[in-house]
């Protein structure tokens, strides 16, 4: 099971909440191996946005100040209803680069369940603590909370390790014609895009275990 996505998208922060509740409800789920893969929403971002956050995002989306804090009211009720946290007015935006390296890095150090730890301290400190998502420092904080040796955080951190990685992820979403996320794909083959109601992620699951077995029988 693989899902692009990114750490300051609030919809693949839903999106993962609502896919845990989907996997605790499917009669396989331990053997059901997540893996996140990389996609920046915005690639070009520079290491901290400077300036006003709201002004900058309705200029992105065309739109004004008034609708963009009524979307963040709209996500922050909607994420308060399944337990995850948004607290736009504290958001310090910035690149996502570091921050997918260090799944990377997480995917080796412990697999996917090291991985997921780290993904929930990431979209944790970003969304709920204001954390700046694109610096170093910060980083290195959630990280190491986050249960990644210090040594490791810090050699890649202090390097380009794991930007080809990165790369390659981004390469495969464009192979799968992902153009937005979360994106969730199942055996390489069974596809959902957004943040899919969780009884929609569990027939998702359901429907490649059952052809799955098919294929094997």
């Amino acid at each position: 099971m693989e899902i692009w996505s990114d750490v300051v998208c609030p919809w693949c922060a839903l999106g993962r909440r609502r896919f845990a509740a989907a996997l605790a409800r499917f009669p396989h789920a331990d053997e059901v191996e997540v893996r996140y893969r990389s996609y920046q929403l915005d690639p070009g971002a520079p290491r901290r946005h400077e300036g006003d956050r709201e002004e900058r995002l309705a200029a992105k989306f065309g739109s004004d100040r008034a609708q963009v804090r009524a979307m963040h009211d709209r996500m922050t009720a909607m994420g308060a209803a399944e337990g995850v946290e948004f607290r736009f007015d504290d958001a310090q935006d910035g690149s996502t680069v570091d921050a997918h390296r260090l799944l990377h890095l997480a995917w080796d150090e412990g697999g996917a369940a090291l991985q997921e730890t780290l993904k929930e301290r990431l979209q944790r400190g970003y969304f709920a603590e204001g954390e700046p998502i694109g610096e170093p420092e910060a980083l290195r904080r959630l990280a190491v909370d986050a249960g990644l040796p210090a040594a490791s955080v810090d050699r890649v951190l202090g390097s380009d390790e794991y930007l080809d990685a990165v790369r390659a992820d981004e390469d495969q979403a464009r192979r799968h014609g992902i153009s937005g996320v979360p994106f969730f794909v199942v055996d390489a083959t069974y596809g959902a895009s957004g943040a899919q109601p969780a009884d929609t992620l569990l027939r998702l699951l359901e429907k490649a275990w059952e052809e799955g077995r098919a294929r094997s029988a």
